[in-house]
């Protein structure tokens, strides 16, 4: 394991750095307050060829791996763009991974290309009403009528819904209790979203407003049998081989809205002045920003060490875990502090660090909560009995 980046890498950071440059706080501050998705931004990360980083290069994608994803992720968030920024992308630079990995060869070729050019948004739709983290209670049903699924139930959390043309889609197609093993019976499906059997509503929301999250409802949406990921009934399963990554990318978001308000802090505390001396020189201001730098600078070795086990095919479960909780708590912790610093101002949109706030506050939510990822550490590391 390299604690050095590669020159690739570096080039990698350097470019994405210099383009996010061109969108400033002011920018994200507006389309965050005015509930716009920010285009500009993915039309240039597109043209740049960024949203394809981590696609096969036989799908008109880059052919990077998780290491070099998560660098540009990180980067995007850590300019100040935050969550608005990179959930913007998020889902178009790796949420096709289920179908990379297991659609069949004319899926793969119809849609990732488009996918890799941002010509075509993707949304995901796996949580319910009655099924957050226990996934395998969902009851959004497709029943198959002859060569085409017919789609019923509800969704919510489901970001990108009002941009995306498709949706990658998790339903029953066997109810629960007609199963051998709960995790059975589920089925991954690429659906159209923009259809009059689809009604999409958004939720409003702390923060991150600039990418709307929706409830959809299906009433009998058709879906083709050539657009079922895989086979039928191992929707659940295809999931899963992509939750490591996800963890992983989500971090290095983490890290870098961490980043960006730690920076935002450490400039104000050079600058403010109160009884004639910065406030940086006192230790209730300064301690706290180095603590944040600590535990980002910590955080960031998790990272780095999940994403290249990843990439080298090594079992890294418990290091994306890891790695995700950590960043959360450093990037909240980096946020808070950032508030804390600019005193009253800090709740004033005008200095942004509030909007950090509320979108870190996001990370130790979702996906994945910081009591499933001790949970998962607990049982499996410890040994200790499973508490659900």
């Amino acid at each position: 394991m390299q604690f050095i980046e590669t020159d690739e890498q570096r080039l990698i950071r350097e470019s994405v750095r210099k383009l996010c440059s061109e969108f400033s706080d002011d920018y994200w501050e507006e389309k965050d307050r005015k509930t716009l998705f920010p285009s500009e931004f993915f039309d240039a990360m597109a043209e740049a060829g960024w949203i394809g980083v981590a696609m096969p290069e036989e799908y008109g994608g880059a052919g990077k791996g998780i290491q070099e994803a998560a660098i540009v992720l990180e980067e995007v968030a850590a300019s100040g763009a935050a969550m608005n920024g990179a959930t913007s992308l998020h889902l178009s630079i790796f949420g096709m991974h289920p179908v990379v990995k297991h659609g069949s060869e004319p899926m793969r070729k119809k849609y990732l290309p488009e996918v890799a050019r941002g010509k075509l948004h993707v949304a995901f739709g796996v949580t319910e009403p009655n099924a957050g983290s226990d996934t395998t209670s969902i009851e959004t049903f497709a029943r198959l009528e002859g060569d085409h699924y017919l789609v019923k139930g509800r969704k919510i959390w489901t970001t990108k819904a009002l941009e995306s043309e498709k949706v990658l889609l998790l339903v029953r197609t066997q109810k629960k209790d007609e199963v051998k093993h709960k995790t059975d019976g589920m089925t991954l499906l690429l659906a159209d979203l923009q259809k009059p059997e689809v009604s999409i509503s958004p939720i409003p929301k702390l923060g991150r407003n600039a990418v709307r999250t929706c409830e959809v409802v299906y009433e009998d949406l058709e879906v083709h049998v050539s657009d079922r990921v895989g086979e039928e009934g191992k929707g659940f399963r295809y999931l899963l081989d992509g939750l490591n990554a996800e963890r992983i990318l989500i971090a290095a978001e983490s890290l870098g809205i961490g980043r960006a308000a730690l920076r935002r802090a450490v400039q104000y505390a050079n600058e403010r002045i109160v009884f004639d001396r910065p406030i940086g020189k006192n230790q209730g201001i300064s301690f706290p920003l180095a603590e944040a730098r600590t535990k980002l600078d910590a955080a960031e070795l998790m990272i780095k060490k999940a994403a290249w086990k990843l990439d080298n095919n090594l079992p890294c479960g418990t290091e994306a875990n890891m790695a995700k909780w950590l960043a959360a708590e450093a990037g909240f912790f980096a946020a808070d502090s950032a508030v804390q610093t600019h005193g009253g101002f800090g709740y004033a949109r005008e200095y942004h660090v509030e909007r950090y706030w509320r979108e870190a506050r996001l990370m130790k939510l979702a996906p994945i909560s910081q009591e499933m990822i001790l949970n998962f550490i607990a049982e499996h590391e410890l040994g200790l009995p499973r508490s659900y």
